[in-house]
C-alpha cells in the first residue's frame, strides 16, 4: 500500500472545503449553518468518524470473509463527544451491528476485528503531526 495523500483549500466560501485525493477522489468537508458554514459536505468531527467507521466495517467484513463466516452486512454507528465535550480528552462511541447467523463466538472474535481496525490503531495510539508552511 502506497502513501495515503489528501489535499484540502479553502477559498471565498466560508468554512466549505474542497478536497481530493492522490487516486482522484473529490468531496468536501464544511460547517453546519449554525457556526457559520454552508453545510455543503460533513464536519471535521463526521469526517473523522466516517474514516473509523468505513475502516470498522471494512475490517470486520475481510475478517469474515477469510474464516468464511456467515456475515452479511455491518452497521456502524459513531458519535463524536456524545455526552459534550469532557474535561480531557475526546470521546467516541461506536455500536457495531452484525448481520448474519453468527454464534457467539464469531461476534465476539468480530468485534475483536473491529478493534484491531487501522484508524482504531492511529485514534488510540501515539500520533506525531509535522507541520510545515509552504513557500
Amino acid at each position: 500500500m502506497g502513501i495515503s495523500i489528501v489535499h484540502a483549500s479553502i477559498g471565498s466560501t466560508p468554512y466549505t472545503v474542497e478536497l481530493s485525493d492522490d487516486l482522484g477522489h473529490r468531496w468536501l468537508g464544511d460547517e453546519p449553518e449554525d457556526v457559520g458554514g454552508a453545510n455543503a459536505g460533513p464536519s471535521p468531527e463526521r469526517l473523522l468518524l466516517s474514516a473509523l467507521g468505513t475502516c470498522t466495517a471494512v475490517t470486520v467484513s475481510m475478517y469474515a470473509a477469510r474464516k468464511q463466516w456467515p456475515l452479511t452486512g455491518v452497521k456502524v454507528e459513531l458519535a463524536f463527544n456524545p455526552d459534550g465535550k469532557p474535561a480531557a480528552g475526546t470521546d467516541i462511541t461506536r455500536r457495531v451491528e452484525l448481520l448474519g447467523e453468527l454464534d457467539d463466538a464469531q461476534r465476539e472474535r468480530l468485534l475483536m476485528a473491529a478493534n484491531a481496525c487501522p484508524i482504531h490503531k492511529v485514534l488510540t495510539g501515539d500520533v506525531r503531526i509535522a507541520t510545515t508552511l509552504a513557500a
